[in-house]
């Protein structure tokens, strides 16, 4: 038998050793002492081999918009602890009055390829879908979720960015964006004005999610407001309607704030609903809680959440990348601590996405980087691209990196 690829001399980091990879069919087939042939065989050469990456947060169609907007938003965003985050959202809609699918096509096209370069590949996409935006960018993204589609999978999450119930008429687009194909149902409860509006936010959607049987991701709690307690409404919804495993929300940087009292309260409803927190450390100065959410047994991952936008002016779609940053914010630098963060950009953040088996057994299919390092340690350390990524069973990228040096 000739498999279609064979990784040799890979070092597993959970398995601890050198071994073979073959993989038929866009699967793998066999972890070990592979002996067949393959039609194209690679050598890991004793370089850590692992999950591709994965990043579930990413507004997608906002991509390389900073030098067009400008930094307003960034001073309301990034200011202080965060009280004029609202206010970046209003100052950062305004380059929604320019949305057209052609030129958020091209952005977009530009950040898929550097996320195949950095070795992911698959992304959820929330896509502004709102009186403003209209669908322009979720014509775009689908767009380019077909394009891709046996390379990189893209979920697509339509979402109200300006709220629900204070833009009225934003329902009616999610609905027709679902309604085009969009994998996902968004939304932003926090930025409605009364407690009782926020409520009625997260009901709209779900009445969407609840039609068409999608996943919901929503923003939550994105300011520094101790007050605030959308992820709360968020996981007590998911938890009545049955849509347990179902549900996504990402920042929920108010955690920050909270008394320990109520935040142990919001695990235990977190974990009931078996509600994944998406975490941005790097994009505002709060961030989630995120070493304490997962030593109680909450599923926490990493997302690159923007790309040279309003909200953040930097970001290459590169998740190990993320890890290295938010290292450091964290304080998350012992090797146990690394292996951790390596889990939160691939399988932790396979999980958030409700991606099955994405972890790198025998049966699953072959979504794989070859890196070039040979631990997690010097994978965030160096953050090298991969040798090669390995996309549904097929090699998708080579990196080559060549320093010449002229010295005398």
């Amino acid at each position: 038998m000739v498999a279609d690829i064979i990784v040799r001399n890979a070092f597993l980091r959970r398995y601890g050793r050198i071994c073979d990879i073959s993989i038929t069919d866009g699967r793998i087939v066999e972890i070990g002492k592979v002996d067949e042939r393959a039609e194209l065989e690679i050598d890991a050469e004793g370089k850590l081999v692992t999950e591709s990456f994965v990043n579930p947060h990413l507004h997608l169609c906002k991509v390389y918009t900073f030098p067009t907007i400008g930094e307003e938003a960034l001073k309301y965003y990034h200011g202080g602890i965060m009280g004029g985050a609202m206010t970046a959202i209003e100052v950062a809609s305004k380059i929604k009055e320019r949305y057209h699918e052609s030129w958020i096509y091209e952005n977009a096209k530009k950040a898929i390829l550097e996320a195949l370069k950095h070795g992911c590949t698959h992304i959820r996409a929330f896509v502004d879908t709102d009186t403003k935006a209209k669908l322009e960018g979720v014509k775009a993204i689908l767009k380019l979720k077909e394009e891709f589609k046996n390379i990189l999978t893209i979920k697509v999450t339509a979402f109200p960015q300006d709220g629900v119930v204070r833009d009225p008429g934003s329902e009616e687009f999610v609905w027709k964006a679902v309604e085009m194909g969009c994998d996902e149902v968004g939304g932003i409860p926090w930025i409605e004005y009364t407690e009782e509006d926020s409520r009625l936010h997260i009901d709209k959607m779900f009445e969407i999610a609840k039609r068409y049987n999608k996943d919901v991701a929503m923003l939550t709690d994105d300011a520094g407001d101790p007050s605030l307690r959308t992820t709360e409404m968020l996981a007590v919804k998911a938890i009545k309607e049955g849509w347990v495993s179902k549900v996504t929300a990402c920042h929920a940087r108010a955690m920050q704030l909270y008394p320990e009292p109520y935040f142990r309260k919001l695990v235990y409803l977190l974990k009931k609903a078996d509600m994944s927190i998406v975490s941005d450390p790097h994009t505002g100065p709060l961030h989630a809680r995120v070493r304490d959410l997962v030593s109680h047994g909450v599923n926490v991952a990493l997302g690159q959440d923007d790309i040279a936008d309003a909200y953040y002016p930097y970001g290459r779609n590169k998740m190990l990348e993320v890890a290295f940053i938010n290292s450091h914010i964290l304080w998350m630098t012992s090797p146990a601590d690394m292996d951790m963060l390596y889990d939160m950009i691939t399988v932790r953040a396979a999980k958030a996405m409700n991606i099955r088996n994405h972890v790198l057994e025998e049966g699953n299919i072959a979504n794989i980087v070859v890196l070039n390092a040979r631990s997690v340690y010097e994978a965030i350390w160096f953050q090298a691209e991969p040798l090669y990524v390995i996309s549904n069973g097929r090699l998708v990228v080579e990196n080559e990196e060549k320093t010449i040096f002229h010295i005398k």
